[in-house]
């Protein structure tokens, strides 16, 4: 009986062509447009180490000019880094699992078997624990132990890109390369690796790409270079004419993080930094209200507004849309059906059921959402293609894409995609149909008869 109505159902679109192709056109549209801003939004919006969401933590302190806070946006938050004193305070207490210290800089890299120019690069200086706090997947090799997280220990790690442009993709550990005319030992080469949002390190970007390089956190003191990557802020004069000046100020540029797996953990470790900033508030530091923090992921992305409200705007816009195509196929539908009115009463005549008519009109209406819902599937994955290729770039060094790498990773047309994909399809075949068949259904047959 289904199969026959699904038959019935592609003779009515062959006798009505171009109001299929119509309806078929503004489901799919509607359905792209969902698809493309969702998966946007989708990637934006969660939590790419969720699994950890209750281990790690972000560490801030609220050392800034007590007559007025740091971000005027965000009042009530303290800023998103540390001073380097206070963060090398917290590097020496045992109570986290794992700790990272870290900033960012930019940096030249030359060197590798395909004798590559001096190119710049983007370094992440930061302590041993980075790779296994946040899960790094590793190709070759390993990280450093923690001895580089005090002394300028000469070994890097390099993601698979800078290998393979290096190394041709091959296994470079023990190989010896250039950094900023220094020479370092590779010691590990990551998997494929960019967390998005990438919540680690918020500074130049909720989606910028992740790192080139990384070099142990050792390397701060003798490389006396002010961080020139990330974000560096000062609220109060202060002399600072040399490197090691700078060290001591109150300026903020490090992030920290820490690893607590346990509730007593995360009070002891709450405890610590606040024993620590009532010491420092006695030698006349931290001017502002106690405002110390350890914030999970999900809140740390939430605080700092890694999802604007102009993207839920735009979720918002997008599903209107579709209201409209689904409300305007709901006309075109309703008029089809009436018109071919006089079938349905010949039918009912001979015996079938509002109940028959009215599934089998409600087929047809699957049959014309599930190709509009293949249609948007396509239509969407070309869009977010589109999007995708607006930041390919020519640019030799790599840095613009790799600036924007991070961006291109929201348009990876994924399962989610796909599910939504389903669920819209289902749910346009229910709100475009369902009223039409029914009306169908309702419909006198003797009208029709008499007329015939």
């Amino acid at each position: 009986m289904y199969a026959y109505y699904a038959r019935l159902a592609l003779k009515s679109f062959r006798r009505n062509r171009g109001l299929t192709a119509l309806m078929l056109g503004a489901i799919a549209l509607g359905i792209a447009v969902c698809i493309m801003t969702m998966t946007v939004y989708h990637a934006m919006s969660g939590n790419p180490i969720w699994w950890k969401n209750d281990r790690l933590y972000a560490v801030t302190m609220d050392n800034w000019d007590p007559l007025r806070p740091h971000d005027l946006q965000h009042p009530d938050l303290p800023p998103q880094q540390l001073t380097y004193k206070d963060a090398l305070y917290l590097l020496g207490s045992n109570i986290p699992e794992r700790k990272v210290v870290m900033y960012a800089r930019q940096s030249v890299l030359s060197g590798g078997t395909a004798e590559r120019k001096p190119l710049p690069v983007s370094t992440r200086v930061t302590t041993s624990d980075f790779f296994a706090m946040f899960d790094v997947p590793f190709l070759y090799g390993g990280g450093w132990d923690a001895s580089g997280d005090q002394n300028a220990v000469p070994v890097i790690v390099l993601s698979k890109e800078q290998n393979e442009k290096l190394f041709g993709g091959a296994n470079s550990v023990g190989r010896t390369i250039r950094w900023d005319d220094l020479e370092f030992r590779v010691v590990g080469v990551l998997d494929a690796w960019s967390p998005v949002p990438r919540f680690y390190d918020l500074n130049n970007g909720a989606f910028s790409a992740s790192d080139d390089v990384y070099i142990p956190f050792g390397w701060t003191r003798p490389l006396a270079k002010y961080p020139n990557g990330g974000s560096s802020n000062c609220w109060k004069p202060e002399t600072v004419n040399t490197f090691q000046e700078f060290l001591g100020s109150d300026c903020v540029w490090t992030q920290m993080w820490v690893e607590l797996p346990t509730r007593a953990s995360r009070e002891r470790m709450q405890g610590l930094i606040d024993g620590y900033w009532a010491e420092q508030r006695k030698a006349g530091r931290f001017p502002r209200p106690r405002d110390n923090r350890l914030t999970n992921i999900g809140q740390w992305l939430k605080d700092q507004s890694v999802v604007q409200n102009d993207n839920r705007m735009l979720v918002g816009i997008a599903f209107a849309f579709l209201a409209v195509c689904l409300l305007n196929t709901v006309g075109i539908l309703l008029a089809k059906f009436l018109n071919a009115a006089a079938i349905a009463g010949v039918r009912r005549a001979l015996g079938a059921s509002r109940r028959q008519i009215f599934i089998q009109h409600l087929i047809e209406v699957g049959v014309l959402a599930s190709v509009g819902a293949v249609l948007g599937l396509a239509l969407g994955a070309l869009g977010l293609l589109g999007v995708h290729a607006l930041y390919v770039t020519n640019d030799p060094g790599n840095v613009i894409a790799n600036a924007r790498g991070g961006y291109q990773q929201l348009t990876h047309f994924d399962a989610i995609s796909v599910l939504w994909a389903v669920l819209l399809a289902l749910g346009s075949a229910l709100a475009a149909g369902l009223y039409p068949a029914w009306r169908i259904g309702r419909v006198a047959p003797a009208v029709y008869l008499k007329s015939q």
